[in-house]
């Protein structure tokens, strides 16, 4: 590999793990304005229970409350490129309520991001339960 494609690759994950820092600080605030610019149009939400949310029911948890965090952030991120599509896997951290209910403290989730115009998007993203909650 060439030391302009390791300066790309770098620059795009480096960019991504950014865009991942301004997406857990927007669900921690309930910041819709942030989603609703940086979610593709036809975006999809897997849960951990393996429920389908489209991008408008996923801003909707946040408009109507029925959803707050006291915490939330990624770590164990890693990060693969393909092109215009990149993946990453990391581990959920967090801490809230839906409606009455407390949320999974700890989930593994894989974010699927699209470059829509020169900028990344987030497109998808899917949920499971950590064995043993870790």
């Amino acid at each position: 590999m060439n030391d302009d494609l390791r300066s790309i690759i770098r620059d795009q994950t480096q960019q991504l793990e950014k865009f991942a820092g301004d997406w857990t600080t927007a669900e921690l605030r309930g910041d819709t304005a942030f989603l609703e610019r940086n979610l593709a149009d036809d975006f999809v939400g897997v849960g951990p229970y393996g429920f389908l949310l489209t991008k408008d029911e996923w801003l909707e948890r946040h408009e109507s409350w029925k959803l707050r965090y006291e915490s939330f952030r990624l770590d164990e991120v890693r990060v693969r490129l393909y092109g215009e599509a990149a993946v990453m896997i990391a581990r959920q951290m967090s801490k809230g309520k839906y409606e009455d209910n407390d949320l999974p403290g700890s989930l593994r989730v894989t974010l699927f991001f699209a470059q829509q115009e020169g900028r990344w998007l987030l497109a998808g993203i899917h949920m499971s339960f950590v064995a043993g909650g870790s």
